[in-house]
């Protein structure tokens, strides 16, 4: 009888344990990144800056999501902070009235680095001649587009005081 008993303890806690279900399909992770998105990504960020170098609006724009968030952080001279931005029209203009196009072209920085792609996100690094642009981009009807700039300027071309 003791035997018994002891056989049920044991037994039925692993009996229960076969009989839980396997965790959800939704707790799956996507789809691995392709050589062709990180192309694809690393494509947008490079219309994008060498867009503005060249004042080629069609080339900026491709590179966008309409409703692009791009914003800095600047500290006056009291030595409080503020946030400035700029959306997808505004910087497209700016592109094409050639605010970029200031930089020589033997001067002219571009190094893309992918950080991470997860499914249809991506966060890059962009250093340029005068900025460093922090980017998540997002497959938007199958293309990858920048939705969100964070960027500050390289120490050289900092103002001061303040910034």
């Amino acid at each position: 009888m003791r035997t018994a008993l002891v056989l049920a303890v044991l037994l039925i806690p692993a009996a229960l344990q076969a009989q839980t279900p396997a965790p959800a399909a939704a707790a799956r992770e996507p789809a691995a990144a392709t050589a062709a998105d990180s192309a694809a990504i690393r494509r947008a960020a490079l219309d994008y800056i060498e867009g503005w170098y060249t004042g080629d609006a069609p080339r900026m724009r491709r590179a966008l999501h309409p409703q692009l968030a791009k914003r800095y952080v600047r500290t006056d001279e009291k030595g409080e902070s503020w946030a400035g931005d700029t959306s997808a029209e505004t910087l497209i203009h700016q592109t094409q009235r050639g605010f970029g196009t200031d930089v020589p072209p033997a001067e002219r920085r571009a190094e893309v680095r992918i950080l991470d792609i997860y499914g249809d996100l991506a966060s890059v690094r962009l250093n340029s001649t005068r900025l460093v642009d922090y980017m998540h981009l997002v497959r938007w009807n199958g293309e990858w587009k920048i939705l969100n700039v964070l960027w500050d300027m390289r120490p050289e071309f900092k103002e001061r005081p303040g910034r």
